[in-house]
């Protein structure tokens, strides 16, 4: 069985439970070594063994600077708690430092692979502190057999440009292996008063919170907008006053992945796939979760012109693209729809195969025979 150990920088982060999860779904054998934030309880992972490095603060990137340079400087102390991986996964860049510091604890040194599902602002600067994060991106990468990324617009952009090792595309399809309750669009049952938008997720863009509450503003009330998930509070004024203040737009708090899915976005007609987070860079390029958990639920996408969300959509034939969330832009978007052209969006959403937005196992058997490769010899010896 492929022993895999994986370093991850917030133990919280329900992405990594999936991965994880993925993993073993596919034959692997995983443990964890990764920091807890100090304002999220750490997830429940499926893993044999679980190393807590330190505890980490959202926003603080000197304070998690320091932190990982403690943690790769007595790694030869915790390390002792795992046996000899096959593979090390290093999901972004602090933790590829640490991978690196660990490849020389073993006599037969594992595989590494680099996990990068999110292109930082700081990655992207182009003065020296940008030119020195990528010069070292570069030298820890030389190290990793694989890529791993999930957006084909992060090779063509940002990877293709600065190098990377071979590239592995995951993408953010919903995980649920055990079986999942699919939702319809309120607009297949002919409710279609009034129009319902879910933003739900990682909410983290203040332009798009402004947006929204704006337009169901202007619209009065023939507009609703459910925001659900974590909220980023550093990146808004005062999230919470916002929404409370505003009278078609309401907060409903995080939710259960996958176990939710269905409901929340069975009960909204839009799913509003637009983050301006990192404007021009990460947000144009990634391919957010919400927009699988959306689509296999029958939401209808909106997305913005010029992104790879778009991209996507445009591709698969479905859902609204707009050019910008200007006040006018969504009045007028949402002003024309009729409950004729809402059903046929609808069911455009629901024709598609739901193998476009879902994990299968076939997915997760391949990802770990990919990684199966990168160490032959290790699995041979063991076998």
């Amino acid at each position: 069985m492929l022993r895999i150990l994986y370093l991850v920088p917030s133990l919280a982060d329900p992405a990594v439970a999936r991965r994880v999860a993925m993993l073993r779904l596919g034959g692997a054998e995983v443990e964890i070594a990764g920091f807890r934030r100090a304002d999220a309880p750490p997830d429940s992972l499926p893993a044999g063994t679980v190393v807590e490095l330190d505890v980490t603060h959202d926003g603080r990137m000197l304070q998690r600077l320091f932190a990982t340079l403690t943690a790769a400087f007595r790694a030869r102390g915790w390390a002792r708690s795992f046996a000899r991986p096959d593979v090390i996964i290093a999901r972004n860049l602090e933790m590829l430092g640490i991978a690196n510091r660990l490849l020389g604890f073993w006599p037969q040194p594992p595989a590494l692979v680099y996990e990068c599902l999110d292109i930082h602002r700081l990655m992207l600067r182009q003065d020296n502190l940008g030119r020195s994060m990528r010069l070292v991106e570069q030298r820890l990468s030389r190290s990793a057999a694989l890529l791993l990324t999930s957006s084909p617009a992060f090779l063509e952009n940002y990877f293709a440009q600065h190098g990377s090792p071979p590239p592995y595309l995951i993408e953010n399809k919903v995980f649920a292996p055990e079986g999942l309750d699919i939702g319809d669009n309120p607009a297949l049952r002919g409710d279609i008063e009034p129009i319902r938008i879910g933003w739900f997720g990682a909410l983290r863009c203040h332009k798009s919170l402004t947006a929204l509450d704006a337009a169901s503003r202007a619209l009065d009330g023939r507009v609703e907008v459910t925001l659900r998930g974590r909220p980023a509070l550093t990146e808004f004024e005062d999230f919470a006053a916002t929404t409370e203040a505003a009278p078609h737009l309401r907060y409903a708090g995080p939710y259960r992945y996958p176990h939710d899915l269905a409901a929340i976005y069975s009960d909204v007609h839009f799913v509003w796939a637009i983050d301006f987070f990192e404007e021009g860079q990460n947000s144009r390029w990634l391919l957010p979760n919400r927009i699988y958990e959306g689509c296999l639920n029958g939401a209808i996408p909106i997305a913005l012109a010029g992104t790879e969300t778009a991209a996507f959509i445009e591709r698969l034939g479905i859902g609204l693209v707009i050019p910008d969330i200007e006040i006018e832009t969504l009045k007028a978007l949402f002003s024309a729809l009729t409950s004729e052209r809402l059903l046929a969006l609808a069911q455009a959403v629901r024709a598609q195969d739901p193998v476009s937005f879902r994990c299968e196992k076939t997915e997760c058997d391949a990802l770990v025979d990919r990684l199966a490769d990168l160490a032959p010899a290790s699995l041979e010896k063991a076998a």
